[in-house]
């Protein structure tokens, strides 16, 4: 007997529906849910623990989101023909969920989570990564699992109007891109891409969301009444504390953590001077095995609460914070250009003991990043890597290949710096950022750095971009708050929120934001992005003090493109049998020759260094796709000479007729009377016979011969006279 499915249904402005449907799939699981809109579905399931680990002290969450190929009727390209690795863009979408779930479990919570999401079915007209987070928190929302419900809505402005759950077409129309995740209450992360808007406009923008949203987490609740195993929520203990003891390190750390707070000091110095003062209160009960036994498994925690809270009160109380600054200072800058010799483009940015170096490489469309998924199958002709190595922190440990952190930054920094690469630029670029140094936004140093390595490759970027992080102390119980510029890794750490925001002199590009307290009011919101807004362009400025334009010429060792279009049907010339031609003519010029079918011609790319070289390879190619012109002048060889006329070699291969009355003005006998083999000539073109054959004239091109009139007659002479 087929079980009965729950489901609740909501609908959207524009009369779009979103369906989700639990009590039929996956029943093993806490909760699993099926979130369908359109031809779209996404299966959500989440299993929790009953019990922490032992020694866990934060929430183990993991987060996948999957793109089953099946969904959209494909077979996987790679050679084991299945699902592989996440792509980067699965990736992304695990992120975007993770982190608006991750503040809404409860401090104290730390049982193991896993959220499972897969994409089962896809329809072009609806992008499945803006169902992702609903999806999640609907399949917790029916378990007993604690938790604040939220959801996501994937906002876009076309034509000035403002939608949500876009299709793919509209979304390549929009003049903004953003995710905004949510609870009831306040708006947790939000993370897009923009053509250089307004802070108003974005608010705006964010604003619509929530409302969204909010009617999304209703949908939620009823579903969760329906199910009825929602509520009691479970009782869990995964926290042991002794009041007693925290109030010794309260009482011995809290002015010791203050004063150090309040006198600068680099991160390492500071670091030390943190420790030293857990290992002066451990020393206290060296004599005393037992209550050191006893004492131990509490000071970690106890001590990072008195640090963050003395740091935080610091700043709000008095304006000063961990290097000294107050709230709206940006760190000392320094940068440099064209560094790396072998690179086509490079730089250093440096803020503060934040730094990134940018290593710019220019490439032919055969350089061009392919992504090959469900929802995304295209090239990409401007993308940036970003690494974050461990010596950039003071670190040794392991090395295990790109973290989704790592992948997280370089698409922030990406989306940032995309909208200034001119449409027509005929290269594919690769930026890649090398964080040497991290003590607090390496994603929006490397937009810095990506800007001036861009302008030092000679890119003609529209407007450079800058980037800064935003920070947020704030006290509930005093109702004070304090927004931060250009934040530490300690104020990230110990802050409430980190908005990072990048943009041009005229407007927003991309942002990112993680709050990690609710009820964040959209007062502090416009005071975070208006100071940004003074912080970017100071930024700005140091950076076009470095370079203010984008240098006139592309570096010495930097390839040269070359575009020609060539008749359709001569494509194949062109390539020749198996690709002989083609590829011995690259081998010849060390060039790299890109040849693509558009819909009435071909496009010929030729990529090298050598500009003479590359004019080789567009003789050639011109030589094997010719085309005359009619009407215009060819130099030509004689090749043969028949009775009724010479035929000559105008280009390479390329042989047509001079009929003998077309080779001079007055009547030949023969041909060889004005012409001989190999004699070299100038033949227009006329056009094509009847036959389809080449009508060449040389007469054409010869001056006319004076007519001479023959004597009147006189009427009254004889004809003998």
């Amino acid at each position: 007997m087929i079980p009965k499915a729950i489901t609740e249904t909501i609908t959207l402005q524009d009369g779009r529906e979103i369906s989700i449907e639990t009590g039929k799939y996956a029943k093993q699981a806490d909760g699993s849910v099926i979130v369908r809109m359109g031809d779209t579905m996404l299966l959500a399931t989440v299993v929790a623990n009953k019990e922490a680990n032992e020694g866990v002290d934060f929430l183990p969450l993991t987060v996948d989101y999957r793109e089953k190929f099946y969904a959209g009727g494909r077979i996987p390209g790679n050679f084991f023909r299945r699902e592989a690795k996440p792509s980067d863009d699965e990736v992304l979408t695990m992120r975007l969920v993770d982190r608006v779930l991750r503040p809404m479990f409860p401090e104290d919570f730390h049982a193991e989570v896993q959220v499972m999401i897969s994409l089962i079915s896809y329809d072009e007209k609806v992008m499945p990564e803006a169902l992702a987070g609903l999806a999640a928190s609907a399949a917790i929302a029916i378990t007993d699992i604690p938790f604040t419900l939220i959801s996501e809505a994937r906002v876009i402005r076309l034509n000035g109007e403002l939608m949500i759950n876009p299709s793919r077409e509209q979304l390549e129309q929009a003049d903004i891109d953003i995710m905004v995740g949510a609870s009831k209450e306040s708006v947790v992360m939000v993370e897009g891409e923009m053509e250089e808007i307004s802070e108003r406009e974005m608010l705006d923008a964010i604003q619509f969301a929530h409302e969204e949203i909010k009617k999304q987490i209703e949908a939620q609740e009823r579903l969760a009444e329906k199910v009825g195993k929602s509520f009691p929520k479970r009782e869990y203990s995964h926290e042991n504390h002794d009041e007693e003891i925290r109030e010794k390190v309260w009482n011995f750390g809290y002015q010791k953590y203050y004063d150090i707070a309040k006198h600068p000091s680099d991160k390492h110095e500071r670091n030390d001077k943190f420790e030293a003062i857990v290992e002066e209160f451990l020393a206290q009960y060296e004599e005393d095995e037992e209550e050191l036994a006893r004492v131990t498994p509490f000071v970690k925690t106890y001590f990072h609460d008195v640090q963050k809270e003395a740091v935080r009160q610091l700043i709000l109380e008095e304006g000063i914070r961990l290097d000294g600054r107050d709230p709206k200072t940006i760190r000392p800058i320094w940068t440099e250009v064209d560094i790396l010799p072998g690179a086509h483009g490079s730089s250093v940015f440096t803020r503060g003991e934040t730094q990134a170096l940018a290593a710019l490489t220019l490439g032919s469309s055969r350089d061009a990043n392919l992504v090959d998924g469900v929802v995304l199958n295209h090239e990409e002709r401007f993308f940036l890597h970003y690494n974050f190595p461990p010596f950039s922190t003071g670190e040794a440990r392991p090395l295990r290949g790109t973290s989704r952190r790592e992948i997280g930054h370089g698409n922030l920094a990406q989306r940032a710096l995309t909208k200034m690469i001119p449409e027509d630029n005929p290269y594919v670029i690769r930026l890649v950022s090398e964080v040497l140094e991290s003590n607090g936004s390496s994603s929006m140093a490397t937009v810095c750095a990506g800007t001036l390595a861009l302008m030092d490759a000679g890119i003609p970027i529209k407007k450079p971009v800058s980037g800064i992080a935003m920070g947020l102390i704030t006290d509930t119980k005093s109702g004070k708050w304090t927004v931060l510029s250009d934040i530490l890794g300690d104020e990230d750490h110990l802050g409430d929120m980190d908005f990072k925001v990048t943009g041009t002199k005229d407007g927003i590009t991309a942002c990112q934001m993680d709050i990690k307290v609710q009820g964040l009011s959209m007062e502090i919101m416009e005071k975070a992005l208006e100071q940004a807004r003074e912080g970017r362009l100071h930024i700005l400025d140091k950076l076009t003090e470095t370079l203010a334009t984008p240098r006139p010429n592309l570096k010495p060792n930097a390839p040269k493109i070359a575009l020609m279009e060539i008749p359709k049907e001569f494509i194949g010339a062109v390539i020749g049998p198996g690709g002989k031609i083609i590829q011995e003519l690259q081998k010849e010029t060390d060039t790299v020759i890109v040849l693509t079918e558009e819909e009435n011609f071909g496009r010929v790319e030729i990529n090298g260094v050598n500009q003479e070289k590359i004019d080789q390879v567009i003789a050639r190619i011109k030589q094997i796709a010719f085309v005359p012109e009619v009407g215009a002048t060819y130099d030509a060889v004689v090749k043969s000479i028949k009775p009724f006329g010479a035929f000559v070699e105008i280009s390479k291969g390329i042989e047509g007729l001079v009929h003998i009355s077309e080779i001079e003005h007055k009547r030949l006998e023969k041909v060889e009377d004005a012409l001989g083999i190999n004699d070299k000539i100038q033949v227009k073109f006329l056009g094509y016979d009847d036959k389809k054959k080449m009508k060449l004239s040389r007469k054409a091109l010869l001056p006319k011969p004076e007519r001479t009139e023959k004597p009147k007659r006189n009427d009254h002479q004889s004809p003998n006279e």
